[in-house]
């Protein structure tokens, strides 16, 4: 048994099986001068998969980066894994994908060492052992870039760009995934190539809250639907057969940015 999955074993084990993952209540956040989420309740068990969904400016992204800290909230409650959220330090066990962005940011970096740098969470002083290694691996040949893995992330396409940040946070071994908008602006072959990544990471165990404009290859993985409308839940339960917009494809949107004097929380997550 390797550490990580005794870890997840002793978690099992000690954790209620009623105690969600995440539990955010009445939660409300501003971005500027703007109130986003207004009282919103979101509560995800062990082993879910949970889509929020929404039209454009509705507060499903701000709802996750509040859930990870990047917004902090102005009201509210927020537990993850039972611990109140103010006390809570064990990032190792959530792994995150943003949305839209580029793997490296610029930076000179090859495929493997920016799928590496998801591991680092469970190493000792950055020390990669074979356990580490062996998990770098797997998440580059779940979502087939494993023959890329000495490329420059500079060469790749938007869809494999997608593929890497999303091997970066697998190779985390998370038992919690949260990813914002994983499909938008990627290709339907990566697409497909990423479904297959979540369900074998689904049949692990892992429970997962994203957020999507629509369900597309992944609707097959989905639990619950949450949707927002105005920063409010107004529904919550199986996945509806369409919520205006967000069930367009190719309907992307820019969302707009934390108020620079809110600082976010220090968590140690890659963005």
């Amino acid at each position: 048994m390797t550490d990580t999955a005794q870890h997840v074993t002793e978690v099992t084990m000690n954790q209620s099986p009623a105690q969600p993952v995440i539990d955010l209540r009445g939660a409300t956040a501003s971005l500027g001068a703007r109130p986003v989420l207004r009282g919103v309740d979101l509560t995800v068990h062990t082993g879910e998969v949970v889509a929020l969904l929404g039209a454009n400016g509705s507060g499903k992204s701000t709802a996750v980066r509040s859930v990870i800290g990047q917004v902090p909230l102005t009201g509210g409650e927020l537990a993850l894994f039972g611990t109140p959220f103010r006390r809570f330090r064990d990032w190792a066990r959530v792994g995150y994908v943003p949305q839209r962005t580029t793997a490296a940011g610029g930076v000179p970096a090859t495929v493997r060492e920016v799928v590496t740098a998801g591991r680092l969470a469970r190493t000792k002083l950055g020390v990669l052992r074979k356990a580490d290694r062996a998990a770098v691996r797997r998440a580059l040949e779940l979502v087939g870039m494993a023959d890329r893995a000495k490329d420059s992330v500079n060469a790749l396409s938007g869809g494999q760009h997608q593929r890497v940040l999303i091997a970066r946070a697998l190779a985390g071994e998370p038992e919690l995934l949260i990813m914002d908008e994983p499909m938008a602006g990627v290709d339907l072959a990566s697409q497909e190539v990423l479904a297959s990544a979540l369900r074998e990471q689904v049949g692990r165990g892992t429970t997962v809250l994203l957020v999507l404009h629509e369900l597309g290859p992944l609707e097959p993985l989905i639990d619950r639907a949450v949707v927002l409308r105005d920063g409010c839940v107004v529904h919550d339960g199986a996945p509806p057969e369409a919520v205006g917009q967000h069930a367009l494809p190719g309907h992307d949107h820019v969302h707009p940015h934390a108020d620079v004097a809110a600082e976010p929380i220090r968590t140690g997550l890659l963005s």
